[in-house]
């Protein structure tokens, strides 16, 4: 492995300094590199996914920025089927197995070929308004439905496999990923999943019963969200996120169908460290 191509958020690094460096460092050691420097905007507008496997000629995609960014390039680039790995230069990160100082002897081990590749699951969501359905989106990490303008909570209803599963009375619902119960599920009260596994997870987030809680169900199956009435006199709205972007509005009778995508991410892993080994480091970190 020795062709890099590095996508960069520029929040994280502002001056490039960090981009530059691992750009010598490929260099010195005969390999090459291009960089990418992203914006809140091309996320939003998945500009990334745009590129083409003749655009991004090369081994590996390394990723500056943090578990976000990871994320979003991961996902947007999955059909290129190029493995990413995240060097993280923001805060709290999972997902990011590198930081700028471990950077540099991973790339050693990279022009050795010392590496393993993970495939992570993706979901594909849609929505449906009568006659009218939008263009498929992808995410990795969830899929959130969330209250739009007003504070009263909404009614979501859940069917798994065309079944009536539960309605939540809630702030909205994440239906996520293995990989991404470490994210906004987590912070909703969700379970940390092994991201090896295949599996849906759907979480309620502020549900007005106790008795509420996540359901697990299996990769092949389809979720079904309807923005259900809650009052007679009260028009409620919903927005619709995709990994926190891309937002989709749904009415009153609106559905949202979730089910695994066809692509998957791949991930890059260096260290032989197992899942759980990085969880409790990662939970040790912040208590």
């Amino acid at each position: 492995m020795k062709k890099f191509y590095i996508i960069t958020n520029e929040q994280r690094d502002p001056n490039l300094s960090v981009t530059h460096s691992i750009q010598d460092y490929i260099e010195a050691k005969g390999g090459h590199s291009s960089f990418y420097l992203s914006s809140k905007i091309d996320w939003s507008d998945r500009v990334l996914a745009s590129l083409t496997r003749r655009d991004v000629d090369a081994d590996c995609v390394i990723v500056l920025g943090g578990d976000g960014t990871l994320v979003r390039a991961a996902r947007d680039m999955a059909k290129i089927g190029v493995p990413l790995i995240g060097v993280n230069l923001g805060t709290l990160g999972y997902l990011c197995e590198l930081d700028k100082i471990s950077v540099f002897p991973a790339i050693d081990k990279m022009f050795e070929d010392q590496f393993e590749v993970e495939d992570r699951m993706m979901l594909e969501g849609y929505s449906v308004s009568g006659q009218e359905k939008s263009e498929p989106t992808a995410a990795m990490n969830d899929i959130v439905i969330h209250r739009a303008g007003s504070a009263q909570i909404i009614n979501l209803v859940i069917r798994v496999g065309g079944e009536y599963l539960t309605t939540y009375s809630a702030d909205g619902v994440i239906i996520s990923t293995p990989t991404g119960s470490t994210g906004y599920s987590m912070s909703a009260g969700g379970p940390i999943v092994d991201p090896k596994i295949k599996l849906l997870l759907i979480t309620p987030v502020n549900p007005q019963s106790f008795s509420s809680r996540s359901i697990v169900v299996g990769a092949d199956e389809q979720i079904e969200v309807m923005l259900a009435k809650r009052r007679p006199e009260q028009d409620e709205e919903a927005e619709v996120s995709f990994d926190g972007d891309r937002f989709v509005h749904m009415r009153i009778g609106d559905r949202l169908l979730v089910r695994k995508a066809d692509v998957s991410a791949k991930v890059m892993k260096l260290n032989q460290l197992s899942f759980l080994q990085i969880l409790r480091k990662k939970m040790q970190e912040y208590r």
